[in-house]
């Protein structure tokens, strides 16, 4: 397995001592949850299951009661609520000749149907029996990350404080990729591997459909748009399958996609005609738990004036690309070089550079500083001598630095022009103007391969490339 060594620690952990475990694993769809858990174990568990994604409480009872069956229990086809069912997985353990009964149940989310008891059984399974047991390691996982963070991590009833441990799942780094790649036999460029998490970030699942023999390009186009593509309907299950009306989320997505610095709560709502309510609330902290979108507060603001983004790496690729569902199966490939993907690669590398914010601080010798990371936008404002401009990230350092970074992608060493070195001093001149910030102003340039050496190039207090986002 490509990475995960701490995961897997913990997981493996869990069966070499004399005590019972309750671990939650949590992470977007297509992250490895499963795959990880199956890894750690080696396939053996003394029961599993996997909730239902759409069924009621009888429908789901009758699952988990055939998974009974599977494990070598019993079932009591009489059983009707959660309470009854947890008594056969009782009967499963009791039954075990293991050293410890490890117990996986998946996509725990789903089987909490309505008016169903599923936390109380769980609650009663663990406080009542299992945790007063020597020999059990139970293993909940869903990809609903907002429901298992208040349902179970942060639960405010009988499972408060129960967890022994928590794994939060995340995607790839651009250097895990690399890992993937190379283990898998692919022979990819660094630049390469960057074209592709654009599109598809770091969830090791769309890492698989790679094939050696292809550009990327033509695996981009046999994945996403050849007749036959595995991928060719992947956003209509892509937020189906995580929340069970996924109504509000897509409308809150579609609506964020049509601005790229984001928008505040206020504006959403004017845009997307949604209703002013907690409900709204829920779906944007459904969102941004699950990483499809993150919130930010503009530096200098106040913390009501929150912003929230989209940052999902396929979602964004979707809107631009294949909304308007493209026929010809070569499209990518033929794309290349137009204006419209070369726009998109600036946007894109943007994204990238913020999911690689502590590989950037490594770069820059502040991984012990602690740092805020914001953005920020300044209307034209003649009075106080603020020009109107907008900074995609700052890293504002607690030693008073803070770093003005420009993304920049390039297929070389990136030149700054005099419109480049013009904009970064009216943003510097903004910033200090609008916010009164008395911190220094270091201009960072992040890009793919460096800046070339001319006139305008002092000017640049620190460069990160694309190899130091490939940091560990």
């Amino acid at each position: 397995m490509t990475g995960r060594d701490k995961e897997l620690a913990i997981l493996r952990n869990a069966i070499t001592d004399d005590y019972s475990h309750f671990i939650a694993v949590y992470g977007r769809r297509r992250v490895g949850k499963t795959f990880l858990i199956r890894e750690a174990f080696n396939y053996r568990f003394t029961f599993q299951h996997a909730g239902l994604s759409k069924g009621g409480l009888d429908g789901q009872i009758f699952e988990f009661e055939s998974s009974i069956k599977d494990a070598g229990g019993t079932p009591n086809g009489k059983r009707k609520n959660w309470l009854e069912a947890f008594e056969d997985l009782k009967d499963i353990v009791r039954a075990s000749t293991e050293k410890k009964k490890i117990i996986f149940i998946d996509e725990l989310s789903w089987m909490d149907t309505q008016n169903g008891d599923l936390l109380v059984a769980l609650e009663n399974f663990w406080n009542g029996w299992a945790s007063a047991r020597r020999d059990i390691v139970l293993i909940v996982c869903a990809s609903a990350t907002s429901w298992m963070m208040s349902k179970v991590i942060h639960n405010k009833g009988g499972l408060y404080n129960r967890l022994t441990e928590q794994i939060h799942l995340k995607p790839f780094t651009l250097a895990e990729c690399e890992d993937y790649v190379k283990a898998r036999g692919l022979a990819l460029t660094r630049n390469q591997i960057l074209q592709y998490y654009m599109i598809f970030g770091g969830v090791p699942y769309y890492w698989d459909f790679l094939e050696k023999g292809f550009s990327i390009p033509q695996n981009v186009d046999r994945i996403l748009f050849a007749a036959d593509a595995p991928l060719k309907d992947e956003y209509k299950y892509l937020y189906a399958s995580v929340y069970k009306n996924p109504t509000v989320h897509i409308t809150i997505v579609e609506t964020l996609g049509k601005k790229k610095a984001g928008m505040t709560r206020e504006e959403i709502i004017s845009n997307s005609g949604l209703i002013n309510s907690g409900d709204l609330t829920v779906k944007l902290d459904e969102l941004e738990s699950c990483g499809f979108i993150r919130k930010y507060y503009s530096y200098g603001m106040k913390k009501k004036n929150a912003v929230y983004q989209l940052i999902d790496n396929f979602t964004l690729f979707y809107y631009q690309f294949m909304n308007n569902n493209p026929m010809d199966e070569h499209f990518w490939f033929n794309q290349i070089n137009t204006p419209a993907v070369n726009t998109w690669q600036g946007l894109a590398f943007e994204r990238v550079c913020m999911e690689h914010i502590l590989q950037i601080k490594q770069k820059l010798g502040i991984s012990g500083i602690y740092t805020d990371i914001n953005s920020w936008y300044g209307k034209e404002n003649k009075e106080k001598g603020i020009l109107g401009s907008q900074i995609d990230l700052l890293i504002v350092r607690k030693d008073q630095v803070i770093n003005l970074c420009e993304m920049k992608y390039s297929n070389a060493e990136y030149i700054i022009t005099a419109n480049d070195d013009e904009s970064i001093r009216r943003k510097t001149e903004d910033l200090i103007h609008a916010t009164g910030t008395k911190y220094a102003i270091y201009p960072t340039m992040i890009t793919t391969y460096g800046i070339a050496d001319n006139a305008y190039a002092g000017s640049i207090q620190s460069v990160v490339t694309l190899d130091d986002l490939f940091g560990r």
